[in-house]
């Protein structure tokens, strides 16, 4: 079993809310999506693995049972070609759960004219593999998400 715990401190609103159909149908996988707080920030792994994907508006950590969780900062922001972005881990780097993994600006993303919305996805994963799964309420890093048996 894995815990998935919230790379960002914001407002759970669970991924049906997320305005892209890609990630509010599941295609993806099932997970929550966030609403980060305003203002600079850094998006921290949500479990401990490797870093087995790594863009400047997402990341995908593996953990040792195989599971890939994908944080994706925002919606449509690799149109931003990495601007705002700052990556503070490599592809392949060994993270630790609350390790900061990209350093972002929620509230410069918006002023961009992308929403900050934050998917965070279990990959390649039923929605029945997931329990206590936040859909709402105040979220602090490091909170609870999800469960993946």
């Amino acid at each position: 079993m894995t815990t998935v715990t919230s790379p960002l401190a914001g407002e759970a609103i669970g991924l049906a809310n997320v305005p892209d159909p890609v990630f509010s149908g599941a295609m993806v996988g099932p997970g929550t999506a966030i609403k980060p707080e305003p203002g600079p920030g850094e998006a921290v792994s949500p479990v401990d693995g490797s870093v087995v994907s790594l863009h400047p508006h997402a990341f995908v950590v593996l953990d040792d049972q195989g599971h890939g969780v994908l944080t994706h900062l925002g919606i449509d922001t690799v149109q931003l070609n990495g601007e705002g972005f700052d990556l503070l881990v490599e592809k392949g780097d060994t993270v630790k759960r609350g390790q900061p993994v990209i350093r972002w600006n929620p509230t410069a993303v918006e002023a961009a004219g992308k929403s900050s919305i934050c998917p965070v996805v279990a990959l390649e994963a039923t929605a029945d593999q997931l329990s206590d799964v936040a859909e709402t309420g105040r979220l602090a890093t490091g909170d609870t998400l999800f469960t993946w048996k």
